[in-house]
């Protein structure tokens, strides 16, 4: 998987470049038919991305946030596809905030087994798949491998949480916990902050998609943590309906 990781990486960094281009000239906001926001740059990171892995990986069907209307009775039979974000933290990128990403996983039998995650802003790419363990990559620097990492002795949790989509059961979920610190941040970030040691928790009681999700797991499952549904059970994808529940991410 070590090739597919580094060609995945460089449509990631390609989609993000365009994804600035869009944001430093200017760009109008629209909305989908659920109210979310969609802006150009969704649009144009969409349109590389697909247009890269239709080339590099033709056999291998792309479901996108902004292509999901696959039915279910055609992507149930998948065995394996590519789960993309391409803006994953619009409302992060309208706020100019910084904290928005390229997201792009393989799935194999409906699990994530490959993920990049691209942070334009920061230039800095996360990439982990099951055989080859996690990486981060800062300014273009040669990838530095990562691992996540519990609370020193003595030390309380740190919890890493949305920005944009506060929830009022996590104060209930966290009350009984040793909690020393709770660090808010946008998009999948928060998974790249539990699997370089930033952060050693990140629940999530809101609702998210599939495609906000498979890439961080699939990162955060290489550097040595775990994400489950709330109740410990697996956590499943390509679904009838792609929204997710509750879950769990852990070090």
């Amino acid at each position: 998987m070590k090739a597919m990781l580094e060609n995945l990486s460089h449509i990631a960094r390609e989609a993000g470049a365009e994804i600035m281009r869009v944001k430093n000239r200017g760009y109008e906001i629209n909305r989908k038919d659920d109210e979310s926001p969609v802006t150009e740059a969704d649009l144009a990171s969409n349109k590389i991305i697909t247009h890269r892995l239709a080339e590099m990986y033709p056999d291998i069907p792309i479901l996108s946030e902004e292509g999901s209307k696959i039915p279910y009775e055609e992507r149930s039979a998948w065995t394996e596809f590519f789960l993309v974000d391409p803006l994953d933290g619009t409302k992060e990128f309208i706020k100019d905030n910084g904290e928005f990403c390229v997201c792009i996983a393989l799935m194999q039998k409906n699990r994530p087994v490959l993920g990049i995650v691209y942070a334009p802003v920061q230039d800095t790419l996360y990439a982990g798949s099951e055989e080859d363990g996690a990486f981060v990559s800062r300014k273009s620097e040669v990838p530095a491998r990562i691992k996540t990492s519990r609370p020193e002795q003595g030390c309380g949790l740190i919890v890493v949480g949305s920005r944009s989509h506060p929830s009022p059961d996590l104060g209930a979920y966290l009350a009984e916990m040793n909690v020393e610190k709770m660090v808010p941040a946008g998009s999948a970030i928060k998974f790249c902050m539990v699997a370089e040691g930033k952060a050693h928790m990140y629940p999530r009681f809101n609702p998210t998609m599939e495609w906000d999700t498979a890439a961080g797991q699939a990162i955060v499952e290489a550097a040595g943590g775990s994400m489950t549904a709330m109740d410990g059970s697996e956590f499943t994808y390509n679904k009838k309906n792609l929204r997710n529940g509750g879950f769990l991410v852990k070090a």
